[in-house]
């Protein structure tokens, strides 16, 4: 059963209102039971200090049987049991019994205390007259000594019905008031959740998408105001669904007219919204609802969603769908927990570097042949004098450059070859190192260059072709040695995160910051002059930079001008190329 706010506030107060009126009726028994008993003891004590002087009179003039009579006499008239104790304990006169035949009670409480000289008061069970009573002993002197005690008591019974009577007299006026307060309960609660109920149905209709609702209470305070402010919030609310709308047919219109397509796919794979560009590009009007591997089958797509989904970064890859090459970028939403992915055709672009690739590699081959003639031809030429030979040395230095560029061309054209498929061997990087330091010594000691290796021992062994990560060595050190004119050369290898990192670096002429970014692009060269000087062609980075990515490796340089070059290669040790 739904409980409505009504019977939570009014629920709320009969609680309170019970549980109050349960404690003023536990509490005021005890208060009153222990005032009305606190009441008789004064009264009695009062009364024993009236019934004194009479006492004393007859026992100073040793007349105990006046005594007793006088006690009967006394005790029947004002309904009080009166008793005369000396210090020994002895009763000497009882209203209520025959003193001769009642016990010592030396060793009552009120006789203990008035024996002490102040009044004693107790409430127990009396052997004599076998009923629970009230009793006060008041201390009796003769001569300033206290001589005796006179006691006073009620029994108990006649306070237990007195006290019945009013207990029952509160209880049915504490009974009237909690009537009283949970009517006033119920009016105050009907009165507070009759306008939340208000607030609330308006609220539920808002909800349901009416923004015209308004809520009107009368009066001040906290409801009204909370109305007033209701009222404003569906006024600002139906502003903004407004806008909302406004910017959703805008931002579909982008959309639909974007030249890319796009999708949205849920955390199971169903598509959610797709402009006209995709439904195009699958060739169907409604996708919405359907999964997208009934449309892309393609294991590209589907890894790239599949890693999407996992990592929750941004991912993009090709993907070929229809004889067509798109570029698909997968962006995770967190906070919706999809996928957004974008389709831009780059089939033209791939057509034209496809035949650029192919140009070079046709170009390459048929350059090779008449380039090694020409140099053959003019290594034959004897004879001449100082100036035509080196007319002729000039001539063959540049053969040699044009061959060396031939050969790397080829070599690029060979890696980013689809049907490229490099060697599966077990490579140790280290002895790989030595290997090619030992062909620049020569070099490096005509140049008078420091060098050094500092080469972790026992780093495990990588998979890949050893002699592609030769070359890409090879073409690093070549570097280091070429732009080095003074300084060192650093060569060191470290296991890393299951990666082995190479470390070369120099204290050559270094890279300017903004050439930095360019420096693994074909032909392209920092120093030009430089370049030429020392026969480079433009290409080695670039085939570098293709060699450690086809090992699923990465390369990062740190360089600046006069202070040196240092290239940081990462290589994983299981690579699968």
């Amino acid at each position: 059963m739904r409980r409505t706010i009504f019977l939570r506030i009014f629920g709320g107060y009969a609680l309170i209102i019970l549980i109050l009126g349960l404690l003023t009726i536990i509490f005021s028994h005890a208060f009153e039971k222990r005032f009305h008993i606190e009441t008789l003891s004064q009264e009695l004590e009062d009364l024993g200090h009236t019934l004194e002087p009479n006492v004393l009179q007859l026992m100073e003039e040793n007349r105990m049987d006046a005594l007793d009579s006088y006690a009967k006499q006394i005790g029947e008239k004002i309904n009080t049991r009166i008793t005369v104790i000396d210090l020994e304990g002895k009763v000497l006169a009882d209203s209520d019994s025959n003193p001769e035949t009642m016990e010592n009670h030396r060793y009552r409480p009120e006789i203990i205390k008035a024996y002490t000289g102040v009044t004693g008061t107790s409430v127990r069970f009396s052997r004599t007259v076998k009923e629970k009573m009230l009793y006060v002993g008041l201390p009796l002197r003769i001569k300033g000594e206290v001589s005796g005690v006179l006691r006073l008591s009620l029994y108990f019974e006649r306070i237990n019905d007195w006290f019945s009577r009013l207990r029952t007299n509160s209880a049915a006026i504490i009974l009237v008031l909690i009537t009283l307060s949970l009517f006033a309960s119920y009016l105050l609660s009907k009165n507070i959740s009759k306008p939340i109920k208000r607030l609330k149905d308006a609220a539920q209709k808002t909800a349901s998408g009416e923004m015209n609702v308004q809520v009107l209470l009368k009066g001040k305070g906290e409801l009204p105001e909370l109305a007033e402010s209701f009222n404003s919030m569906t006024d600002r609310i139906s502003q903004l669904f407004d806008g909302l709308n406004a910017q959703k047919e805008q931002l579909m219109c982008i959309l639909q007219t974007m030249e890319e397509g796009l999708v949205t796919l849920d955390s199971k794979g169903a598509i959610i919204f797709g402009n006209d560009q995709f439904k195009s590009m699958i060739k169907n009007n409604s996708p919405e609802g359907k999964f997208y591997w009934e449309f892309i089958r393609n294991p590209e797509f589907k890894n790239i969603v599949t890693q999407t989904n996992a990592e929750h970064k941004t991912q993009t890859q090709e993907v070929h769908y229809d004889d067509k090459v798109y570029l698909c970028s997968a962006n995770y939403l967190e906070t919706r927990n999809e996928i957004v992915i974008t389709f831009h055709e780059i089939t033209q672009e791939r057509n034209l570097e496809k035949i650029k690739k192919d140009f070079v590699v046709n170009v390459s081959h048929e350059l090779r042949t008449p380039l090694t003639s020409i140099k053959g031809y003019l290594e034959t030429i004897e004879g001449l004098d100082e100036v035509q030979q080196k007319y002729l040395d000039t001539a063959i230095r540049n053969t040699d450059r044009l061959i060396n560029i031939v050969k790397d061309l080829l070599l690029i054209s060979e890696i980013e070859s689809d049907e490229f498929e490099p060697k599966q061997e077990s490579v140790d990087i280290n002895e790989l190192l030595l290997r090619i330091t030992r062909i620049f010594q020569q070099k490096i000691k005509q140049k008078k260059l420091e060098f050094q290796t500092a080469l972790q021992k026992n780093i495990p062994e990588i998979k890949g072709d050893s002699f592609e990560l030769e070359q890409m060595l090879i073409n690093l050190v070549d570097n280091a040695v070429k732009y080095t004119e003074k300084g060192a050369i650093e060569i060191s290898t470290k296991n890393i995160n299951s990666h082995i990192e190479i470390v070369i670096s120099d204290t050559g002429i270094g890279i300017p910051e903004q050439e930095l970014p360019r420096i693994f692009e074909r032909f392209y060269v920092v120093d030009k002059s430089r370049s030429r000087k020392v026969g480079g062609t433009g290409l080695g980075l670039s085939i570098v930079k293709h060699i450690i990515q086809v090992h699923q490796g990465s390369i990062k340089v740190e360089s600046a001008p006069e202070e040196g070059t240092t290239f940081i290669i990462r290589l994983p040790v299981k690579s699968k190329v």
